[in-house]
């Protein structure tokens, strides 16, 4: 990472205009509370106040180096100082108005939204003003759209996780600012409306309060999984459960397909091999799931693949709805839903995990190591969807595999170490990595949310949601005293 000396201020430029865009946004939910009447728009007027303030400030301070392009370690730097400050801004309408919480559950909450998690430390969500409903779902959209937009455009150029086999697609911007960048971010914008209208006027025309299809539909296309009802979509009926599972999966699949969609190619979508992975992998667990529940109980076929697809797509797509009674379902279900939520859905997309694109070069890895075992002189090059993998990003992959089961690992014993049982730790850790929302064990049951954990476990599930949100490496970067050397 060898290069010029480190320059915060072209970060902290952007970083102050994503929190005054951030703070101009509360308008919206303060507007909704003054309509509804909830007595709760002062606090997103003071919060927006706030955050306007902060943000333009440090813009201010840092705008006479606002176009130079950004080196690779400050890169890294922005987004993960996105994604730290902009939680923070976003947690203070909870602090300030209703529900009135400590800030490091409001911190929480907020880190949950933006990384399209969808963990809760609020224990009734059914009695929240209006505004904060909507905020919270919007803190889910923001995210989403964002994350979408680094996937795409930042982190093949960081060498994430091998995320720089993506730069063949043609979408190698960072540091161009920004022509190419720009056009890249109006199509996925449009893109990213049109599901979420799509999505809202679907679950409304099947019968959901408009209010309550808008709030769903922002945490669908997010794959965020903040529901306005503590039930979340239990009692909708099965034409909304059919249409929340198709958003769910499309939200997954990889944006830059989309994008190429708009420009009127289709070809790339129907033939990306992560994408009939994807769909493969969703629908064997289905089947198997419901088959299961079929043998197994009195349930009928119908309810039984309607709820399997609900709540595995769900998980897979990291989202974190739920439906029915899957928590009881069996050791069978939750082991196929534990491993779909570690694969999750595809690179490229605001979904989380491990991904699709990661696990098939695995698998590919792992094919072409048996062969060279059986034939020692045979060349087996790894090959993905018709091209050779290079060792760099084959040996990105692998480190990030392994960063992935240690940091999982650690997390569990720590969470077990700050209190919590061992099944509850486990899932605290797979659900927060994993960006997937949903909960488990015994201190979840209690109250149906994190909000029992300790503040030590809960600082843990911070950290673990913003380093699967950034694809791990992102942040574990920063600790190397290298990269602040230069």
């Amino acid at each position: 990472m060898a290069g010029r000396m480190l320059d915060l201020r072209p970060v902290g430029y952007v970083v102050g205009l994503i929190v005054t865009a951030l703070g101009l946004t509360m308008s919206v939910p303060m507007a909704t509370d003054v309509l509804y009447d909830t007595g709760n728009a002062r606090a997103f007027l003071e919060a927006m106040l706030i955050a306007c303030l902060c943000g333009g400030l440090t813009a201010i301070a840092c705008q006479n180096h606002k176009s130079r392009s950004f080196s690779i370690r400050e890169g890294f730097l922005l987004t993960v100082g996105i994604w730290t400050a902009v939680p923070f801004f976003g947690a203070l309408p909870f602090v300030i108005g209703k529900p009135e919480v400590r800030l490091i559950d409001a911190y929480f909450e907020a880190v949950s939204g933006i990384t399209t998690t969808g963990a809760s430390v609020f224990v009734d969500v059914d009695s929240l003003p209006q505004g904060v409903t909507l905020w919270r779902g919007m803190l889910n959209w923001l995210g989403g759209l964002g994350i979408a937009f680094i996937a795409m455009i930042f982190l093949p150029v960081m060498r994430v996780g091998g995320m720089q086999f993506f730069r063949s697609e043609g979408f190698d911007t960072f540091g161009k600012v920004l022509p190419r960048a720009t056009d890249i971010a109006r199509h996925l914008f449009v893109v990213y409306v049109l599901l979420t209208l799509g999505c809202t006027t679907a679950y409304w025309s099947f019968g959901m309060p408009f209010f309550e299809a808008v709030a769903h539909s922002f945490a669908t296309v997010a794959t965020g999984g903040f529901s306005p009802r503590s039930a979340s979509f239990t009692g909708y009926g099965p034409a909304i459960e059919y249409a929340a599972s198709a958003f769910m999966i499309f939200a997954s699949l990889p944006y830059i397909r989309y994008v190429q969609l708009v420009q009127g190619s289709g070809r790339p979508l129907i033939g990306d091999p992560q994408v009939r992975g994807y769909v493969t992998w969703v629908g064997i667990g289905v089947v198997a799931v419901a088959l299961w529940r079929v043998w197994t109980s009195d349930q009928a076929a119908e309810p039984a693949f309607r709820e399997a697809l609900f709540n595995l797509v769900s998980i897979m797509s990291s989202t974190g709805f739920g439906t029915g009674d899957f928590a009881h379902w069996g050791s069978f279900a939750m082991i196929v839903g534990m491993w779909l939520g570690i694969i999750g859905a595809c690179s490229g997309s605001s979904a989380a995990g491990l991904s699709v694109f990661r696990v098939q070069i695995m698998f590919g890895a792992l094919g072409a190591a048996v062969r060279r075992i059986h034939a020692p002189n045979r060349v087996a090059p790894v090959r993905y969807a018709g091209r050779p993998v290079d060792s760099d990003t084959l040996d990105a992959i692998i480190l990030y595999l392994g960063a992935y089961i240690v940091t999982f690992g650690v997390f569990s014993l720590l969470m077990v170490e700050f209190g919590l049982d061992f099944v509850s730790a486990v899932f605290a850790a797979w659900t927060s990595i994993g960006n997937i929302g949903y909960g488990y064990g015994p201190m979840v049951e209690a109250t149906g949310t994190f909000a029992g954990f300790p503040d030590p476990a809960k600082v843990v599930m911070i950290l673990a949601m913003l380093m699967g949100r950034l694809s791990l490496l992102s942040i574990l970067v920063l600790l190397l005293p290298r990269f602040w050397r230069g």
